[in-house]
């Protein structure tokens, strides 16, 4: 191959991709064009805001709350936060009415862009009207990975499009000169592996940028207040969406239908039933869908206007299929719980310990701990127990009612590791023979098999969700745990070590 030919080629190249090259060296890798400033705006018809309403029923308030937020032409505007529950219309609305305000906006999804070196170069990318072919190898614009390079980046970048705009603006009314940086799902930023450095990136922009021309919205499903840390920032303007009423459900269910009075007498029917499980219209739609095709079984014309005897009939037989379908459900549901009663599971002795020492820990206050585990487990406890009086028992059935109140309670790993050892020490079953082989480090004690790799059994117990792993207490500075195991399956492992 000479050079000439071996520069045109992708950094990234097989073999064959390279012998196809050379004999097609005319062939157009892209059709599409160069993006432009105008790709930015939300394609589409434009659409007034009389029809942005209506076509969203139960969200005039919101919609007018963020127009009057967004202002006029040209106007800054402190940072948005947008949060509701899912499928309220949060993104919808909000790229619905750019699209009617003819505004330019980046917008990034934390739910595709699931790191901050993909979110930097996905906001770049469409910054600097850069688009992944072929022909530059799929490559990004700029590779960014630091948030100092991202906001050096950031700024350059946004600095030219704002020109950009002002050109533009010049020759073209209606634009302006503001650009829009829309951040959705913004909740799952909580989960990625560097969220306490980018979360206050990202809240902190507004100051670090010092553009008005910049805006900034957050879109997310939890409140803003998950979202408090130490450093100050400009606090976004919250804008909540709330969950849809019944009324506001059976408005969008009825769009888009060519029968609106039939399906109006079927969700009179369905819907409060379905409503009390979910407010999401997509589930709801997807529920409804089979159901109204057997309501309209009996009708040769599905056109027709329904009177109020043919509402009854067919109400008749929608409960009928619904009894069928309900005793048929439990007749399902008796047989799946008597296979989980029949269930077993293979699980290693040091597993077993383990989760009962859980069980133990969670259901138990910490104060008993002395009383209960012993150096020797409570073998040779051969003190003289005084007989308790009724106010100690009394106290004793207050306390077990409060404990069965409150549910199972948090601990440490010290103290799990504490009555694991109490009740390994006594354990008189040996331990399995994969535990014998096994040369993981460990305390080594009378039965030292079982007390090895007790954090890799831990850590499995974790991820089967026999035990909860919850955050680190700010008093202690140490990870909890808690127990999510019942009295009965408890009562079944132990059965399997004695």
């Amino acid at each position: 191959m000479d050079k000439d030919g071996a520069s045109l080629l992708p950094r990234r190249t097989t073999r064959s991709l390279a012998s196809a090259s050379n004999s097609v060296p005319d062939r157009k890798v892209n059709s599409l064009g160069p993006l432009t400033i105008d790709d930015l705006l939300v394609g589409g018809d434009s659409i007034s805001l009389d029809d942005l309403i209506s076509s969203f029923p139960g969200r005039s308030s919101q919609i007018l709350q963020i127009s009057h937020l967004l202002g006029p032409l040209n106007s800054p505007i402190l940072p948005l936060f947008v949060y509701g529950g899912s499928s309220t219309g949060k993104t919808s609305i909000i790229l619905q009415l750019f699209r009617h305000l003819n505004r330019p906006l980046v917008y990034s999804s934390c739910r595709t862009c699931y790191n901050q070196r993909i979110l930097f170069e996905s906001i770049l990318n469409q910054l600097l009207l850069h688009r992944k072919n072929a022909c530059n190898g799929y490559s990004n614009a700029k590779r960014c990975e630091r948030p100092s390079d991202f906001v050096n980046c950031l700024r350059e970048a946004l600095t030219n499009v704002i020109n950009n705009l002002k050109e533009k603006s010049e020759t073209q009314r209606g634009i302006g000169n503001m650009i829009y940086l829309v951040f959705d799902n913004f909740q799952l930023v909580r989960e990625w592996d560097k969220s306490s450095t980018i979360l206050p990136l990202l809240f902190n922009l507004y100051d670090l940028l010092k553009m008005p021309e910049v805006g900034l919205i957050f879109i997310s499903s939890t409140s803003p207040d998950t979202f408090y840390s130490n450093m100050g920032y400009v606090e976004p303007i919250p804008v909540h969406f709330p969950d849809y009423t019944d009324g506001d459900i059976r408005q969008i269910l009825l769009r888009n239908q060519p029968n609106q009075n039939l399906y109006s007498s079927f969700l009179k029917v369905a819907l409060s039933h379905f409503c009390r499980m979910t407010r999401q219209v997509d589930e709801l739609s997807t529920a409804l869908k089979p159901l109204y095709e057997k309501y309209c079984e009996p009708l040769n014309n599905k056109e027709v206007i329904p009177t109020g005897d043919m509402k009854r009939k067919l109400f008749t037989l929608l409960v009928e299929t619904r009894e069928e379908t309900k005793q048929k459900g439990n007749h399902n549901n008796l047989k799946h719980f008597e296979e989980i009663g029949e269930l077993d599971f293979h699980m290693s002795t040091s597993a077993k310990y383990l989760l009962i020492s859980a069980f133990l820990a969670s259901r138990n206050p910490a104060t008993l701990d002395a009383s209960l585990f012993d150096a020797k487990g409570g073998s040779d406890n051969r003190k003289r127990k005084r007989k308790a009086s009724e106010k100690v028992l009394e106290k004793k059935e207050t306390l077990e009612e409060e404990l069965l109140m409150k549910g199972p309670g948090s601990f440490p790993l010290e103290r799990l590791l504490a009555i694991f050892q109490c009740l390994v020490s006594v354990a008189e079953e040996p331990y399995d023979e994969e535990e014998q082989k096994s040369d993981g480090l460990g305390v080594q004690g009378g039965n030292g098999g079982l007390m090895n790799n007790v954090l890799l059994q831990l850590s499995s117990l974790c991820n089967a969700n026999f035990i909860y792993k919850g955050r680190s207490c700010p008093i202690e500075g140490a990870m909890r745990y808690r127990s999510t195991i019942s009295e009965d399956l408890a009562l079944k492992v132990t059965s399997r070590l004695t």
